[in-house]
């Protein structure tokens, strides 16, 4: 008797719960559909970044500059950086799964705050490390409660700053308060996806720690504020030997050729992104007084999404709300997974996306 073998994943892989995007779609007969679900710009990348990609479409037999340094300068000379500290990636995500793979093994922990970014626990436990929840305070990160969770064995923190699903922030004074306390050998890593968004004075995305520090990384991404989802670009700030290590686990030619010259023209087209940023900023407001006068309970957020709370009547729930939505062509996230069962996140769009989700909420709230 023979036993058929196969290639196993070690032991942990399939424990992972896999990452699920926000949905696309609205039911079959919905004329126009508002995809509110996965924090994207409504008014898209700015026409110099698709005018950029599309130059490079007869080159794409070449392989792209493998420094993405042209990005890279763009990124420093946005954001005032020494561009040897400055690296792109395939989206943020892929720095964040680097960063893991590079400091973290097996048998180590790593913590991000409650509700943290669903990604985390995948990578760190990807490695074979331990994934570890530090509760929230009012849905946001705290600082104690994140170095209660610090031992021995911890090698990384994650810090969504704004969060997601919540987009709620931690000030930097905090931020720096939590730094201090952290042992000098584990990494900070600060997610700043939604920096761009932020208008707050106690705010900072990370630049000063990064630079004055040896264990703290700041990622950032063009997802969101510059319109380039598709594109998957993302890019850290980090200390040299971090960058260096980084260097030897990136795949080659990491960033693609049009991504590296749509990313340079959205970066520097600073008039595209203070228009979507003062957009974000009018519509957040008007959004989230609007939801609060239907009796909804809305996360205050500093990003270009809130979260929705509803009621607990059995009645008007997050799921039914969702889908009297979606027959109605909005779509927004369910955030069951984050354990906030009866809330939805949902991304600010354009004026008629956000007037017609306030409106269709008034009619669901009434029966």
């Amino acid at each position: 008797m023979t036993t058929e073998l196969r290639p196993e994943p070690r032991p942990g892989v399939m424990e992972i719960d896999a990452y699920v995007p926000g949905k696309s779609h609205a039911p079959a007969g919905v004329a126009k559909v508002y995809k509110l679900s996965s924090n994207e710009n409504p008014f898209g990348p700015s026409p110099k970044a698709i005018a950029a990609a599309q130059a490079v479409t007869e080159k794409l037999a070449l392989y792209p500059d493998g420094s993405s340094r042209k990005l890279r300068e763009a990124i420093a000379k946005t954001h005032g950086l020494n561009v040897a500290n400055v690296m792109a990636f395939n989206g943020s995500d892929e720095a964040l799964a680097l960063l893991t793979r590079i400091y973290v093994g097996e048998g180590d922990e790593g913590i991000y705050s409650q509700y943290g970014f669903l990604a985390y626990p995948i990578y760190i436990r990807s490695v074979g490390a331990k994934p570890v929840i530090a509760p929230e305070v009012n849905e946001t990160a705290n600082v104690d409660s994140i170095l209660s969770c610090v031992t021995e064995k911890t090698r990384i923190v994650f810090l969504a700053n704004p969060s997601n699903p919540t987009g709620t922030y931690m000030p930097f004074d905090e931020v720096r308060r939590l730094h201090a306390g952290l042992p000098k050998n584990v990494l900070l890593v600060i997610d700043a996806a939604y920096a761009e968004f932020v208008r707050r004075n106690d705010y900072e995305a990370g630049v000063e720690l990064v630079a004055a520090n040896e264990n703290v990384v700041m990622t950032r991404t063009f997802s969101k504020v510059h319109g380039l989802g598709g594109a998957r670009i993302g890019w850290c700030y980090a200390p040299a030997h971090i960058i260096e290590a980084l260097e030897r686990v990136r795949d080659p030619f990491n960033v693609n050729a049009m991504a590296i010259e749509a990313g340079t023209a959205a970066i520097l087209d600073r008039e595209h992104v203070e228009f979507c940023v003062t957009h974000n900023e009018k519509w957040l407001n008007w959004t989230t007084e609007e939801l609060t006068k239907l009796g909804l309970r809305v996360t205050p957020s500093v990003a270009n999404f809130i979260l929705i709370h509803f009621l607990e009547d059995g009645k008007h729930t997050a799921e039914a709300a969702e889908e009297y939505l979606a027959r109605r062509g909005y779509i927004l996230r369910r955030v069951a997974a984050y354990g906030l069962p009866n809330a939805l996140r949902m991304t600010i769009g354009t004026e008629e996306a956000n007037r017609g989700v306030v409106a269709a909420l008034a009619e669901f709230l009434k029966d």
